[in-house]
């Protein structure tokens, strides 16, 4: 089988592994600069975003502290704003007065990067991030991108996705809150959203765990009649198994091309 040479690296970035797998013929001394670069990004991410890093720029926003002018940090919090009129308040990065982006920002961060990859000739690549994962272009010359979607609570893979471009976002596990409660949300195994942008796609995911079993469903109809996100739902007792219309067509081999 003919193979793309590439790269890959992982490195522990906001205390989970992430993988960058590059597989565009690109010279060893193109593409090492390129994975430099791709880590201190996520690592800079981590840095500004993380309100668990007392020196974050978030933990300092919500100390009332001053803090820098980060573009970024403007564009997260009004694309926040956005989701969550979207979701009707259920997805939420503003709880008891204290900013916590956790349910865009990883999604947003590997969008963000895949985008960046692209521009450097890096065409062909795979990032992965705790259930957060970005494909573009190829696995090999001609072979799309064949990926695992796993149940975050058992690690037992539940479909297989084959792409070209695509983001896919799963949430579960994880504590998710219902925003108007404050209280942990339990009702669901997982909730995986496919969709041209990952940051979005999280976002939705994280909406939905934390609507539960029967709002999750109508949004996912919803969403998906009005757009290109597709959903599949998976039931806390991981035996019942939702998914939309559209999500069928990328999980076969036959896939069309532009998925």
């Amino acid at each position: 089988m003919t193979t793309f040479p590439g790269s890959a690296r992982v490195e522990m970035v906001m205390g989970i592994p992430v993988s960058v797998d590059i597989r565009t013929a690109l010279p060893r001394r193109e593409l090492a600069p390129v994975l430099d670069d791709a880590f201190a990004w996520l690592r800079w991410v981590d840095e500004t975003f993380n309100p668990a890093r007392e020196d974050s720029q978030i933990s300092a926003l919500n100390r009332g502290g001053t803090i820098r002018q980060v573009p970024e940090l403007i564009e997260v919090l009004h694309r926040c704003d956005e989701l969550s009129e979207a979701t009707g308040g259920w997805f939420e990065s503003r709880i008891n007065g204290v900013i916590d982006a956790s349910g865009y920002i990883k999604g947003w961060a590997l969008e963000r990067l895949s985008r960046a990859l692209t521009n450097a000739g890096a065409v062909d690549h795979r990032i992965n991030a705790g259930g957060d994962i970005r494909v573009r272009g190829s696995a090999a010359p001609g072979k799309r991108w064949q990926i695992g979607v796993r149940d975050p609570r058992t690690d037992r893979v539940r479909t297989v996705v084959f792409t070209h471009d695509l983001g896919i976002a799963t949430t579960g596990g994880a504590k998710v809150v219902d925003p108007r409660t404050g209280i942990k949300q339990d009702t669901l195994g997982s909730v995986t959203v496919l969709g041209p942008d990952l940051g979005a796609a999280d976002a939705y995911a994280t909406a939905m765990y934390a609507m539960g079993p029967v709002l999750g469903r109508r949004f996912a109809m919803e969403l998906a009649a009005a757009g290109p996100y597709q959903t599949m739902i998976i039931g806390r007792d991981g035996q019942e198994v939702i998914t939309t219309s559209g999500f069928a067509a990328y999980s076969s081999p036959e896939a069309l091309l532009a998925g």
